[in-house]
């Protein structure tokens, strides 16, 4: 599909603004690039998928509902609309799953970076050894920097690149931190201690919070599922026994 994808690009770029294609880049480099997609490759799908929709609504509506021919171009006209759009939600899961992968993976990092750096390693070599025991996408862009840092790039200006990479709060927060101390000349073993200490009473503070949304999301279930059925058992052979009665 990525031959008939980068042939479908170039017309959706001719009706697309720069601002849409600059936007769609920061979200696929916050979705970690899936599939090494690039915004050629994004736009050229969602014009797929506007083609591919529009087939699938004239032919479910005209020939299935039996709405007839201009019902199903109709409809065609909305499935273009469906397909351009549905590969964003796509996109966004998987956003948000990277962000939550990031989120989950800052306090183990920050406990590697503040052993490494308290044993004698520099913050570059400290990084070079989260990068080789953990696996995630923290890492890969932790990778991506220190790639950055070797040929030349200023490490603050790497770090800060990964920002809106990710768009995790703690993450901004420790790099924020970090730069400002190598910045300031503040050591950043403490720097380090501080950020860890910190992303622990976040993280008890992040699960007390799920903890406390458990009961009402459970309420949903209770009141659907589970309350019909007892109401069934209890309720049923006391309507049954009425009804014989009223009969009789």
């Amino acid at each position: 599909l990525r031959p008939l994808a980068a042939r479908m690009s170039g017309r959706v770029s001719r009706v697309t603004s720069s601002s849409f294609s600059e936007r769609t880049g920061k979200r696929l480099a916050m979705a970690g690039n899936p599939g090494d997609l690039g915004i050629t490759d994004w736009l050229g799908i969602k014009g797929l998928g506007a083609v591919v929709g529009a087939i699938l609504f004239f032919l479910i509506f005209t020939f299935v509902l039996g709405m007839g021919p201009i019902g199903g171009l109709a409809m065609g006209a909305l499935g273009v609309v469906v397909g351009y759009i549905a590969p964003e939600f796509w996109l966004g899961r998987k956003v948000k799953a990277r962000q939550k992968a990031v989120l989950l993976m800052i306090p183990d990092t920050l406990d590697l970076l503040t052993i490494s750096v308290r044993a004698g390693l520099g913050f570059d070599a400290a990084l070079g050894r989260v990068v080789e025991k953990l696996k995630g996408p923290l890492s890969d862009e932790f990778r991506r920097a220190l790639a950055e840092v070797r040929v030349g790039k200023a490490r603050r200006d790497a770090l800060r690149d990964i920002v809106p990479r990710t768009e995790v709060t703690p993450l901004t927060n420790f790099i924020g931190a970090i730069i400002q101390a190598e910045q300031l000349g503040v050591s950043i073993s403490k720097v380090l201690q501080v950020q860890s200490e910190q992303l622990r009473i976040e993280r008890r503070q992040r699960a007390e919070e799920q903890a406390a949304k458990a009961p009402i999301k459970m309420l949903f279930p209770l009141v659907g599922c589970i309350f019909p059925s007892l109401f069934i058992v209890i309720l049923g052979p006391a309507v049954i026994l009425i009804m014989m009665n009223l009969n009789t």
